[in-house]
């Protein structure tokens, strides 16, 4: 219509639209993922979606989208911390729990340190979104960070708990697997770098013209 980039209300009846779910995943095994396709979908003009033009709509979703997923990726850390936090402490290695070890406890530190800094940068980012004066790379800036810290976080609790890390007792293995593909949808962590790039040097780098 015009050129102008338009939101519309699609229903699952709608010839030519179809969602096949996908199978077989290693990963958000909780939710139903599935394509959708849009193969010669007609929608009639009363399914327009008011006041919505351009990408502004699908952009606010997005900024909200990956502003719950940086508490999520806070609550993710935070029980892979808990997690090793008790295994340490119960696990008995010549007579002492390997909490007592210096390498155990400057791990569970780290990890301590990181998901504080990570709970503050939500918090604050938070703050900014009730004012109503957040920006998008300040969402990229949470998210990419958040993600990324609770996906190293995973991955050391898992060396901490030693074999028994992959055991589905555990809750790392899981929560490993989710961030995995959190750090890829809602933008990958390579393109929120790509966003704050942009705001710090003012230069666009997704585009190159030819």
């Amino acid at each position: 219509m015009d050129g102008v980039i338009r939101g519309f209300i699609v229903e699952k009846g709608d010839p030519g639209f179809s969602a096949p779910e996908m199978k077989g995943k290693h990963s958000l095994k909780a939710s139903v993922t599935s394509e959708l396709v849009f193969q010669d979908c007609k929608i009639p003009k009363d399914r327009i979606l008011p006041g919505v033009k351009g990408l502004r709509g699908p952009f606010s979703c997005l900024n909200n989208a990956r502003y719950g997923i940086s508490w999520g990726a806070v609550g993710a850390a935070q029980a892979c911390f808990d997690s090793a936090k008790d295994y340490t402490m119960s696990r008995i290695q010549f007579t002492h729990p390997i909490a007592s070890y210096q390498l155990v406890q400057n791990k569970l530190a780290w990890m301590l340190r990181e998901i504080t800094k990570a709970q503050l940068l939500a918090y604050h980012l938070g703050q900014k979104k009730d004012s109503g004066d957040w920006i998008p790379e300040q969402i990229s800036l949470a998210k990419m960070n958040n993600v990324d810290i609770a996906l190293e976080i995973a991955r050391e609790a898992r060396d901490m708990h030693g074999a028994n890390g992959i055991l589905d007792e555990y809750c790392i293995m899981r929560h490993m697997a989710n961030l995995e593909s959190v750090k890829t949808y809602e933008g990958t962590h390579d393109i929120h770098n790509l966003i704050l790039g942009r705001h710090i040097t003012g230069i666009q780098a997704f585009t190159r013209e030819l």
